[in-house]
């Protein structure tokens, strides 16, 4: 697809959109409540969605996948999300795995990997954070030494999406500390089967229950020179290199789960009845649906504008902070707007106000802090001009 916004791609956009809004409200919102209740790992969702070509929607079709533009992709992830927050973030997971592959990964890397993670057969995860190395990834400790041919990874990270399940993981370590971030760090690919790797845990979350969070522990791990992805020393430039789409990629997921609270909000609003009248007469509730309204479509006004930039290769990491920024605050403004609409059944187990409240705190945190993003935000503001 091209990245001109011509009435032809639009029309694209448009139909992709309205089959994933389809898959989501057929496939997806009958089995929520039970997937968000068990914290099952849906298996036949990702299958289905890998036949749609929803797996590593900006991969080349050269590489197996669908060949679209990030703008496809945020589309893609607010339907997602507007079925279930769990899926979409099972979606942006394979995106930014498969996207590395296709940037850093060799021809055997691509032929081993791809296939199964744009399928939805092979199950990935991202392993970066550590107990010292959140938002500053400086504080890795994970190492990685090199022992002939081969590698030995030592280490542990936690908080990853997806350890209790994956069959491979993408694990950043260092690899010369006297270099550390510019230089020292690399990507590995782990099979999760391979002696040494522990699956450590897996966490109860407050939300987003059905994608999986967990811990790796790796003690000796012997990895072949094939592993390594890029060249020794290249890992924190692969990490940045996938940072802007990651970021609009959960800014989309959370706008899913903001227009999800809107229409719950608003449908409640239209059907309960106080004081002999509909909610929505009154206009302490009205304003509420207003304000909703306006902060979803000014988020996906800046989402779609930062994918654009990215698609027609302007720069765009202020613009990717700033949507991710308003897109995921706005979020849990909308969620909670939701359950004060909907009163004590929004308080309610089984009630989708009160899932997507819990779905929706996470947005501000992961793929950056909304501290980060201002950081962001404030330094290009601030920078010198001239």
């Amino acid at each position: 697809m091209s990245p001109n916004p011509t009435a032809e791609a639009a029309s694209e956009r448009e139909a992709l959109t309205a089959m994933v809004r389809d898959f989501a409200a057929k496939e997806i919102a009958p089995i929520v409540e039970e997937l968000d209740s068990t914290e099952r790992f849906p298996e036949e969702i990702y299958a289905q969605m890998g036949e749609l070509g929803l797996m590593g929607v900006t991969v080349p079709e050269t590489d197996g996948g669908a060949g679209g533009l990030v703008g496809d992709y945020v589309a893609v992830m607010e339907e997602l999300s507007y079925g279930y927050a769990s899926v979409a973030d099972q979606c942006g997971l394979v995106e930014l795995v498969a996207s590395l592959l296709v940037g850093f990964g060799t021809p055997e890397q691509k032929d081993r990997y791809l296939p199964g993670l744009i399928s939805g057969r092979t199950r990935c995860s991202y392993a970066l954070t550590e107990p010292d190395a959140g938002s500053d990834l400086g504080g890795v400790k994970t190492s990685a030494r090199r022992d002939g041919a081969d590698w030995i990874l030592n280490g542990e990270k936690i908080y990853i999406h997806n350890a209790p399940v994956a069959d491979v993981a993408l694990v950043l370590a260092v690899t010369d500390p006297g270099k550390r971030k510019r230089g020292g760090m690399s990507m590995f690919l782990v099979d999760v089967d391979t002696p040494g790797v522990e699956r450590a845990y897996r966490e109860k979350k407050m939300g987003q229950k059905a994608s999986p969070v967990g811990g790796f522990v790796f003690t000796d791990v012997r990895l072949p020179s094939t592993a390594l992805l890029g060249e020794a020393g290249t890992g924190f430039g692969a990490v940045l290199s996938v940072l802007e789409k990651g970021r609009l990629g959960i800014g989309a997921l959370a706008n899913g789960i903001s227009r999800a609270a809107l229409d719950t909000a608003r449908e409640h609003a239209v059907s309960r009845r106080q004081f002999g009248e509909p909610l929505a007469a009154f206009q302490s509730v009205a304003f509420q649906l207003a304000d909703m309204t306006v902060d979803h479509r000014a988020a996906k006004l800046l989402l779609e504008d930062a994918a654009l930039l990215l698609d027609t290769g302007r720069p765009a990491g202020p613009a990717c902070s700033m949507a991710k920024l308003f897109a995921s605050e706005a979020s849990i403004r909308n969620t909670s707007r939701a359950v004060q609409i909907l009163g004590g059944a929004g308080y309610i187990r089984g009630v989708p106000a009160e899932r997507l409240y819990r779905d929706a705190r996470i947005t501000t945190i992961y793929e950056g802090t909304s501290e980060v993003q201002r950081l962001i935000v404030s330094r290009d503001l601030l920078r010198p001009r001239g």
